[in-house]
């Protein structure tokens, strides 16, 4: 392979973005192909690359006892462009990393198009890469166009398994009643840029959230066809799903009261809170957290409006859905993420099986790097596994074991980092403990897991 040859990456999303930016960085010439605005998808709603769909926030930024929070800190030291993005367009957030949207897509675009080995072409791959592209990366996400994901499934021999993303509901914020609500973190804790009052906080009482969880059960919901009916991604559940698993499943989930004190009532203990969380810089709009729907337009801004301190709510944006797909990795890809059918090609991002915004960056980050390795003709191994870089390839090429239960069916689903996919970690009680205390034995574990992490990162970055 010529190093004179670009690198053909399909798709302008977070993945395809971050591909494009490493193996740019590292001297390779690159192609980037993104099919919107000439053809769209039902979820995106501009032309920008690195379009955030779903939600604004890129979930913790604790290094040391998060796993995402690790992944943000290796792809920082591995010169990620999302993460600079990110970085330079965050929104108070608790201990979050939350971004404003446009900004941060506005960023990504910007430094993309301005880069000089980068040129970015505006149109659909229709099938697959033209036998020509000898080194290819195909980042197109949940939302791959129907063409190309045929071609795929047809040269993998894998069916599809689809699943479907629920969007949150996103409210004005002059329209919340905040003689109701009122700002306060979980436990006051200040994240990135925030304060510990970064999160609006609606309360409820037993009957008020009965009530609600009753409407969200007999609500109308979008109609599927039969080739649509397909399992949720458990990380991912729209809210009416979680109310029919159980009347206490939304408190115990994304309504959880606890850490938060009503400050009109701080001896009154509310049964449910509802949270929204900053979504743009000026702080007009907020976003629902965890109120991913599936309900019908018409119902869902009468369903929300029972929520104390919305009863006047105006929604910017009303929930949605779209359809994913994704292949079975620990199958069709091999340890360095090349298609086993055919290795010129490789894939990164939520195609692969990974999900999140970060998780899927991350994928792009490798995968790039490892193109740009092929085109200089020199041998590169993946992150190790003790990385959350190298724990996310690990589990997507050969971690996952096949279920039992499925009757044949694909049993792999999308996964979030977590510190269950990074390998064993001793750690040693403190001199003179008896015993370990409380979570001290966990906290340990995390720290020396994120320590590992950041030093055996130190090498491959």
């Amino acid at each position: 392979m010529s190093q004179s040859e670009p690198i053909h990456i399909i798709g302008g999303g977070l993945a395809g973005s971050e591909a494009a930016w490493q193996a740019a960085e590292a001297g390779s010439k690159v192609i980037l192909h993104e099919m919107r605005p000439v053809r769209g998808t039902d979820a995106h709603q501009t032309d920008s690359l690195a379009e955030l769909v779903c939600s604004n926030s890129f979930r913790s930024d604790d290094a040391e006892q998060n796993a995402v929070g690790l992944l943000h800190e290796e792809m920082r030291r591995c010169g990620s462009l999302i993460m600079r993005a990110a970085d330079q367009h965050k929104l108070p957030a608790g201990g979050a990393l939350a971004v404003d949207r446009h900004g941060f897509s506005a960023e990504v675009t910007r430094l993309i198009e301005n880069h000089p080995n980068i040129a970015i072409a505006r149109e659909e791959v229709p099938g697959l890469p033209p036998p020509e592209w000898r080194n290819v990366i195909i980042a197109t996400g949940p939302l791959t166009s129907p063409a190309l994901a045929d071609a795929i499934l047809s040269l993998t021999g894998e069916d599809s398994l689809a699943f479907f993303d629920a969007i949150a509901p996103i409210v004005h914020f002059d329209s919340i009643d905040m003689d109701i609500a009122w700002k306060q973190s979980r436990y006051d804790k200040v994240g990135p840029g925030g304060t510990g009052a970064d999160y609006i906080n609606c309360p409820m009482d037993k009957e008020q959230y009965l009530a609600f969880v009753e409407a969200l059960k007999t609500a109308p919901l979008h109609e599927f066809k039969d080739w649509e009916k397909v399992p949720y991604f458990d990380g991912c559940l729209p809210i009416e799903v979680m109310a029919e698993r159980g009347v206490e499943t939304l408190r115990h989930g994304p309504m959880k009261p606890v850490g938060l004190t009503n400050p009109r009532s701080p001896s009154v203990k509310s049964y449910a809170i509802v949270q929204l969380r900053q979504d743009n810089a000026l702080g007009t709009l907020w976003n629902m957290v965890g109120f991913q729907t599936k309900m019908r337009y018409g119902i869902q801004a009468e369903v929300f409006r029972m929520i104390p301190g919305l009863e006047n709510a105006q929604f910017a944006r009303l929930g949605g859905l779209h359809r994913n797909t994704f292949l079975n990795s620990p199958k069709v890809l091999g340890p360095d993420l090349k298609l086993k059918a055919d290795p010129r090609i490789r894939f990164a991002g939520q195609v692969t099986g990974v999900e999140g915004y970060v998780e899927s960056a991350a994928i792009g980050l490798i995968t790039g790097r490892l193109a740009a390795a092929d085109a200089r003709g020199e041998p590169m191994a993946t992150p190790p596994e003790t990385t959350a870089l190298g724990a996310l390839v690990a589990h997507i090429t050969g971690g996952h074991i096949e279920a039992e239960g499925y009757s044949g069916a694909r049993s792999f689903q999308p996964m979030n980092v977590n510190f269950g996919l990074f390998p064993e970690v001793s750690v040693v009680k403190p001199e003179g403990a008896g015993r370990w205390r409380g979570n001290d034995r966990t906290i340990a574990k995390r720290k020396a897991i994120t320590t590992r992490a950041l030093e055996d990162l130190a090498a491959w970055a």
